[in-house]
């Protein structure tokens, strides 16, 4: 069947589907980027002029920002179908370019420990094709990761609205596009709410909790003496440019006035990007409010560049003028779902001794007053620095009432204490992938969520499956029995490749690009080797987002990072043979590298390092071999 016949053979109208070119390859690849052929349309009485549109699918993914990202393409990696449905028209969230925050993580407060994985191979790819850090560029990159998963439909200007539930699961969701007067009816056997507000599971009639509790329910010296239903305000961001001559500015007869006594403890030291402490709402309904919140902080900001502009304070903002300002607010808190576990304020300070550890955080305990700029006598947040890293159990990921809800990002199961860290973009994108793997494990068995945890041997394959994936978890190590490589013979120091640990100076074989350094493993008798996974030096010690401020922008290298391999080969060796190459690569800059060939019977194997990213040394953290 040629494209055209494909296309015109669809059944349904209105789905739009983009078809790569011939020259990629002799079976050109058709993505859809809405309904599976698989789609039945119909009708609604309450709605003539909408089209029902009944899908099934085995997960269904509600909310299109990093958490459900990272949770849809985890899920669709391991063999679920998956669909995933987002309000908006691009995907991101608050890193999109309609919020344009950059994505913050373990990292930042905790050098070392950049998050692993889906958002690892996200920064490395957007730092090499978006050298120009374009926002929409960061966007179409979300787009293009969705939309090339065959196992993903992604469903875009689309809002969920009702779910259906019997005996604690469950059944269908209502989805609603007005963009494309289309109504979906969504039958899944496991849901993730990824939607910020839990507005998945609020239709289901999950167990919820919101607002900021009473010190002593959970013993947190850093809670309220009374609980009270506030959280943290919601933000938005502007850019600007300098430009080659005086740029003047009128605010709106609505700005605020703003003087030196309002930013007190409100730095105006740069003004490319500002400000985050543009803050308002947390003492309000930050979701039912969300009109009026808006409002308010756009008449902050445009106060805040009034003053910058034409106070006289600030001289050097002449040649100054905004060029973008967020019509979105970025959010921070509002409804969490409660899950078997709460993470509280100790579990972050003591690491997350978790057996059921399946992502890490690290941002400081970092809360801010929920009225925001209007509390000009206080700071704009308190940060509490942990000790360190520290893991998030399955149990925060799963619903304590739902028995197939799955959540992941700022509406985990966690107090507001803890929820001050959990909250930013990176860790909520770790989470997604811990909830998309754990969903499609489920599938996979049959089970629910609860029966993961409770199955102790299934619960180590799965976070093996998820440091296979390069997911991150402290003080988990590869004891991957499938891992051929970990009974391999290396010398030393190249033994460093197979002692499970994959980040830290201690755990990395480096050695000089002088000639072609190489790492040989081999086994007293021959293995049947059709995969080799390499784990590279990407530079952990240093940030890596896209941000439009200066001081977060020089210390990032927008482009591959000099540690990593670039070219490489991988070599082996038959019984009694000579070395035979089955791995060519040129041009990498990933972390995480998967190469598979056919089966062959191998006593050796071989990783040449041919060329790095500009680095002076080869460095490689793990090397796996599987049959």
């Amino acid at each position: 069947m040629n494209r055209r016949d494909f296309i015109a053979g669809i059944p349904l109208s209105g789905y739009s589907l983009v078809v790569l070119a011939d020259t990629l390859g002799p079976a050109p690849v058709v993505l859809a980027d809405t309904l599976p052929p698989t789609a039945r349309a119909g009708s609604l009485a309450a709605e003539p002029h909408m089209t029902l549109i009944e899908l099934e699918t085995d997960l269904l993914v509600a909310g299109g920002g990093l958490a459900g990202v990272l949770a849809a393409i985890a899920a669709a990696r391991h063999g679920a179908r998956v669909i995933l449905v987002q309000d908006r028209s691009r995907l991101g969230g608050n890193s999109s370019s309609e919020v344009k925050m950059h994505v913050l993580g373990a990292n930042t407060h905790n050098r070392g420990w950049r998050e692993g994985g889906i958002i690892e191979e996200l920064w490395l790819t957007d730092a090499v094709r978006n050298p120009q850090r374009s926002w929409e560029l960061w966007d179409l990159l979300l787009y293009d990761k969705v939309v090339s998963e065959p196992n993903i439909t992604l469903l875009l200007d689309s809002a969920l609205y009702r779910a259906t539930v019997k005996g604690g699961r469950i059944q269908e969701a209502m989805v609603r596009s007005d963009h494309t007067e289309q109504i979906y009816r969504i039958r899944a056997k496991m849901f993730c709410d990824a939607t910020g507000d839990s507005r998945l599971a609020l239709e289901a009639g999950a167990e919820l909790r919101g607002g900021r509790e009473a010190r002593g329910e959970f013993n947190e010296s850093l809670a309220m003496e009374k609980a009270d239903g506030e959280t943290l305000g919601s933000s938005v961001l502007f850019t600007s440019r300098h430009y080659d001559r005086p740029m003047p500015f009128t605010p709106p007869a609505w700005a605020r006035k703003i003087g030196k006594e309002h930013l007190k403890f409100r730095a105006v030291n740069s003004w490319e990007y500002g400000y985050w402490w543009v803050a308002w709402g947390g003492d309000k309904n930050t979701i039912r409010d969300d009109q009026r919140i808006r409002f308010e902080l756009l008449s902050i900001a445009l106060g805040v560049w009034d003053y910058i502009k034409n106070s006289g304070d600030q001289p050097s903002s002449a040649a100054w003028a905004m060029d973008w300002i967020g019509m979105i607010p970025g959010k921070r808190g509002s409804r969490r779902v409660v899950g078997d576990h709460i993470l509280t304020q100790s579990d972050l300070m003591n690491g997350g001794q978790f057996d059921d550890a399946a992502a890490i955080g690290g941002w400081a305990m970092d809360d801010h007053p929920p009225a925001g700029f209007d509390r000009e006598d206080l700071k704009p947040n308190v940060a509490t620095r942990l000790p360190g890293p520290y893991n998030i159990p399955l149990r925060s990921l799963y619903s304590r009432n739902i028995g197939n809800l799955f959540m992941a990002g700022r509406n985990i199961s966690c107090s507001h204490v803890a929820f001050t860290s959990a909250r930013v973009m990176a860790t909520c994108a770790v989470e997604g992938q811990a909830a998309g793997t754990a969903a499609a494990l489920c599938l996979e068995r049959g089970i629910a969520p609860r029966e993961l945890y409770r199955d102790k041997a299934l619960l180590k394959q799965y976070q093996q499956t998820l440091l296979r994936d390069d997911q991150t978890i402290r003080g988990v190590v590869n004891e991957d029995p499938a891992d051929l490589a970990r009974r391999a013979h290396v010398e030393a120091p190249a033994a460093k490749v197979i002692d499970g640990h994959v980040r830290g100076d201690t755990h990395l074989w480096v050695a000089k690009m002088e000639g072609e350094p190489s790492i040989e493993l081999s086994w007293p008798a021959p293995r049947k080797i059709s995969e080799v996974q390499l784990t590279f030096d990407t530079g952990f010690g240093r940030m890596l987002t896209l941000s439009a401020q200066a001081s977060v922008n020089r210390e990032m290298i927008r482009g591959a990072q000099p540690e990593t391999v670039r070219d490489y080969t991988v070599s082996v060796r038959k019984a009694g043979g000579s070395w035979s190459e089955v791995v060519s690569v040129t041009g990498n800059f990933l972390r995480l590298r998967r190469h598979r060939f056919a089966p062959v019977e191998a006593e050796a194997l071989r990783v040449t390092v041919k060329a790095t990213n500009g680095g002076d040394t080869a460095r490689v953290f793990e090397v796996r071999c599987y049959g």
